[in-house]
């Protein structure tokens, strides 16, 4: 019998493309030191998929393997939270891998929200699914390929060359009471919405035909400077606010926590936001051997603590994530079987 008032990720997967930029290729590139891009920039190397790689061919490899031993026409929904940056420009992905992987019984959308849309979506379809009665196995996925999109030479866009190529996937079913989601929370301040984007392109730009100069469709900071300003005396609070949000809104103490799934962050910075739940960096994980994969970030530091032995079965885990626009969201689960 389905408990109704449960969901749980019944398996997480991931993907990265062979290619490989280290922190000597973006040294070369950008023109800045190796040893600032592994320290100040917290990146030993990142994936880099191949021209004929795209963001929907490695978002069906993650797909493909997390689906392993589950019959995909079992889907009720397949949704999608990875990069606004996909394989065409106004294009459905997430009904280009319904169809891919064999989920003809399910329905197929989007989910937006840049790059703590992984970890939000589990709140919205853990709402749907406890609403819906008919809708009980649902595959969760995201992708990006935005190194395709920054420019090294640009140095307004020198926080984003941590942006690392990647896909994940998750399969929630209705009643499963492994890693099971429990609560969100989410902190949004629009003044951030315009600092980055890709500029050349959209509706403000369409008619000025100069934007289709190439550098034009690259990820850009309007003003990097102004941007930092605002954003480095409020982001390390807002990432504790969340957790501690989720947290409690679940039902624990911030001394439940046991474990802190990140977005991509440089060393010093996790450290900060660990040591304000008296954890260390043994209950977390550094992403400098993938970089910034986008909403995939906070499912691949599972698995990869899940490899080290890093999580037991009833550990407290916070996801978290942030997005340009800004917004800052944890989801909080509960690791492992549980009976």
């Amino acid at each position: 019998m389905i408990d109704n008032l449960v969901v749980g990720i019944k398996n997480i997967a991931s993907y990265v493309p062979e290619g490989i930029q280290d922190s000597e290729y973006i040294a070369r590139m950008s023109n800045i030191p190796k040893e600032v891009i592994e320290k100040k920039f917290g990146i030993l190397k990142k994936h880099k998929a191949g021209p004929d790689e795209h963001v929907s061919d490695m978002a069906i490899k993650a797909a493909k393997k997390v689906l392993q031993g589950f019959d995909p026409m079992d889907l009720d929904l397949v949704v999608y939270c990875g990069s606004e940056y996909k394989d065409y420009y106004l294009y459905n992905i997430a009904a280009k891998v319904q169809y891919e992987i064999g989920a003809m019984n399910a329905n197929a959308f989007e989910i937006h929200s840049l790059c703590s849309a992984g970890v939000y979506s589990l709140k919205v379809l853990k709402s749907m699914m406890l609403a819906d009665p008919k809708l009980n196995n649902v595959l969760l996925f995201t992708s990006s390929k935005e190194t395709d999109i920054v420019d090294y030479t640009n140095e307004r866009a020198r926080f984003m060359f941590n942006f690392g190529d990647g896909a994940a996937a998750a399969l929630l079913v209705k009643g499963c009471k492994k890693n099971r989601i429990l609560e969100t929370h989410m902190i949004t301040n629009g003044g951030f919405a315009e600092d980055v984007a890709c500029y050349g392109v959209g509706s403000r730009n369409y008619y000025n035909y100069e934007v289709l100069d190439r550098s034009l469709r690259n990820l850009d900071v309007k003003d990097p400077k102004s941007m930092k300003e605002r954003l480095d005396p409020i982001s390390i609070d807002n990432f504790t606010k969340v957790v501690k949000g989720a947290i409690e809104k679940s039902g624990y103490s911030v001394n439940d926590l046991d474990f802190v799934a990140p977005i991509f962050m440089k060393r010093s910075i996790l450290n900060m936001i660990l040591k304000n739940f008296n954890l260390t960096e043994e209950q977390s994980y550094v992403l400098e051997n993938y970089g910034h994969c986008q909403s995939a970030d906070a499912y691949i530091a599972l698995l990869e603590a899940e490899r080290l032995g890093r999580l037991k079965n009833g550990d407290l885990v916070a996801m978290i994530g942030a997005g340009t626009g800004y917004t800052w969201a944890s989801t909080a689960i509960i690791w492992g079987e549980q009976k």
